[in-house]
C-alpha cells in the first residue's frame, strides 16, 4: 500500500513539473539573452515527433513568426534556419516559434498538419502570450519556404499566416525547374506522376487575391540549388499580378542556405530590409470592430490597379480608421443565386468571412444576377438571400423572436452581426449581359423586402451612385479607383448613422 501511495505522489509531482516546465525552462536553458524572457518546447503531437520551440520576447510587439526550417523535406536545417533567428526577432519584440515538423515521406499532409497544429497554439495562447491573434505571420526557408507558401496559400482561415516571409523558397512542385528532392519528398513519386498536385502544390499557382496574405521573399541570382526564376519570382509575379502586397529583395550572391547566418555577405542589408518590411506591417487592434465586405468583382475590385489597396473596402478602412478592421471579401463573376453560374456561397472567401467573425457585414451582391441565364431562377432569390442572412446570423433566422425585450433597467445585447444589404450600383451599360431593368425591377424590391422583415438596413447604392457614371471604368459595370472612394464614402456614411 505505501508502495502504491509513493508512486502515486510521484506520478502527480511529475505531472506538476511538467505543467510549470514553459514557466521553469529559462533558468534550465543556459545563453537565453536579455530578450528572450522565455525559452520552452511544446509537443505538436502526442508522440513528440513533432515539437515548437517558443522563444518570447521581454518586451511583447504583439507580432509572431512561426518558423519553418528547410533541409530538402528529408532533413530540418533548424538552426540557422531556425533557432538562430530567435535573438533578432526577440529584440523587435517578436515572438517566435519554430516548428520541428515530420518529414513527409511523400504524405505532404504530415508537415501540413504539424505546422497547422503550432499556429492553433499560437493563436489559442494569444492572450498568454502578449500577442495579437491577427498577426502572426510565417517564416520558412528553401524547402521549409515552400511549405510556408502551401500554409499561406492551402490553409483555412483560422490556421493561415497573417503575413509570410520565404527564404530562397522552393515553389514550384515541377523537378524539372525546382529542387528535385523537395518536389519528391513532398509529394511522393506517384504524386509526381500526378499533374493537378504538381500544379496545385506548386504555389504561385494558388494565390489568390485578397486571401493571400503580405508577404516578403529573400533570394540570391546565383542561387543554383533552387533556381529564382522558376521558383521565388513565379511567387512573386503571382502576387503582383493579383494586387496583394509583395516585397522582394534580389542579392546578387549569397548562394542558398545561408538563413540567419552572418556568413550571409548581404547579412546586414538583408536584416535591415527585413526589418522594415515588418515595421510597416500594420495588424489590426485586437478590440476593433470587425467589417466584412461581402460582393462581386465590384467588392473584389475588378479593374483596378492593386485592388486590395485601392478597391472600396481598402478606401473604407481609411476613411473609418484604426478603430474598425475592414476586410475584403469579394470575388468576381459571383452571385447570390444558389444556381447561378458562379454562387458566392460555394467559395472560400464566404468560408473566410464566416471565420472573420464580423461585427459588420455589408452585403452587395446581385449585379451578376441579373444576367439572363442567372435571373431564370429568380424565384429562388429571395430564399438564398435569406438563407445567407440566417447563415450569418442565425438569431436573425426567426424574425418574430429578434425583438427580445429587456428587464427594467438592463440593456439588450445588440443582434450580432449587423447587416447592411446594399442594392447594385446601376448598370450603366449592358456589358455582359447585366441588366439594370431586371436589377432596379426585380432584385431592389427583393432586396427591400428581405431587410423589412429582418429589420436590416438598405444602403440604396443605385440612388446614391446614380451620378456618378464618370467614375466608371469602360465596361459602364466596374467603378475605376475614384469610383470605389465614392462607393466607400457612402458606406461609410451610412455606418457613422
Amino acid at each position: 500500500m505505501k508502495k502504491v501511495l509513493f508512486l502515486t505522489t510521484l506520478f502527480c509531482a511529475a505531472l506538476m513539473v511538467q505543467a510549470q516546465r514553459p514557466q521553469m525552462m529559462r533558468m534550465a536553458e543556459p545563453g537565453l539573452t536579455d530578450q528572450t524572457a522565455r525559452k520552452f518546447t511544446l509537443d505538436l503531437t502526442e508522440d513528440g515527433k513533432a515539437q515548437m520551440v517558443c522563444f518570447l520576447p521581454t518586451k511583447s510587439s504583439g507580432k509572431a513568426i512561426v518558423g519553418i526550417p528547410g533541409g530538402g523535406y528529408s532533413v530540418l536545417s533548424n538552426t540557422h534556419e531556425g533557432t538562430m533567428a530567435a535573438d533578432w526577432l526577440n529584440k523587435k519584440g517578436i515572438a517566435y516559434f519554430v516548428v520541428n515538423y515530420r518529414l513527409p515521406e511523400g504524405d505532404r499532409m504530415i508537415p501540413m498538419s504539424d505546422v497547422w497544429q503550432g499556429f492553433r497554439i499560437v493563436r489559442d495562447s494569444a492572450v498568454v502570450w502578449g500577442i495579437n491573434p491577427r498577426d502572426v505571420g510565417i517564416m520558412g526557408f528553401s524547402a521549409g519556404g515552400h511549405l510556408a507558401s502551401v500554409i499561406s496559400t492551402h490553409s483555412e482561415y483560422d490556421v493561415r499566416p497573417d503575413f509570410t516571409i520565404l527564404f530562397y523558397p522552393v515553389i514550384s512542385m515541377d523537378e524539372r525547374v525546382s529542387h528535385m528532392w523537395s518536389c519528391r519528398n513532398f509529394l511522393g513519386e506517384e504524386g509526381q506522376k500526378d499533374p493537378k498536385l504538381v500544379h496545385d502544390f506548386s504555389t504561385n499557382n494558388a494565390v489568390r487575391r485578397h486571401i493571400t496574405p503580405p508577404a516578403c521573399i529573400i533570394m540570391s541570382g546565383d542561387d543554383n540549388l533552387v533556381p529564382p526564376l522558376t521558383n521565388g519570382l513565379t511567387y512573386y509575379t503571382a502576387m503582383r499580378n493579383a494586387g496583394n502586397d509583395c516585397a522582394l529583395f534580389l542579392y546578387p550572391s549569397g548562394g542558398h542556405g545561408y538563413g540567419f547566418g552572418s556568413w550571409f555577405a548581404y547579412h546586414d542589408e538583408m536584416l535591415a530590409n527585413l526589418g522594415k518590411w515588418l515595421d510597416q506591417l500594420k495588424a489590426p487592434k485586437t478590440d476593433a470592430i470587425r467589417v466584412a465586405c461581402i460582393g462581386n468583382s465590384i467588392t473584389d475590385g475588378h479593374g483596378i490597379d492593386l485592388a486590395p489597396r485601392n478597391g472600396y473596402p481598402a478606401q473604407l478602412q481609411r476613411i473609418l480608421g484604426n478603430d474598425y478592421c475592414v476586410k475584403n471579401f469579394g470575388v468576381s463573376a459571383r452571385t447570390m443565386l444558389n444556381k447561378g453560374d458562379y454562387p458566392y456561397m460555394n467559395e472560400q472567401a464566404w468560408r473566410d468571412a464566416l471565420a472573420f467573425k464580423p461585427d459588420i457585414v455589408i452585403i452587395k451582391l446581385g449585379t451578376n444576377d441579373s444576367k439572363p441565364e442567372n435571373w431564370k431562377y429568380n424565384a429562388e432569390f429571395k430564399q438564398d438571400l435569406e438563407q445567407m442572412i440566417a447563415t450569418l446570423c442565425p438569431s436573425l433566422a426567426q424574425p418574430a423572436k429578434k425583438g427580445k425585450k429587456a428587464k427594467k433597467g438592463q440593456a439588450v445585447e445588440p443582434v450580432k452581426p449587423k447587416i447592411y444589404l446594399c442594392t447594385p450600383i446601376p448598370a450603366f451599360k449592358s456589358t455582359w449581359n447585366i441588366n439594370d431593368s431586371v436589377i432596379v425591377n426585380g432584385i431592389i424590391p427583393i432586396q427591400k423586402e428581405v431587410a423589412a422583415k429582418y429589420g436590416l438596413q438598405v444602403i440604396d447604392l443605385h440612388t446614391l451612385y446614380a451620378n456618378d457614371g464618370d467614375k466608371m471604368l469602360d465596361d459602364g459595370i466596374h467603378p475605376d479607383d475614384k469610383g470605389a472612394r465614392r462607393m466607400a464614402q457612402i458606406i461609410a456614411e451610412e455606418l457613422k448613422k
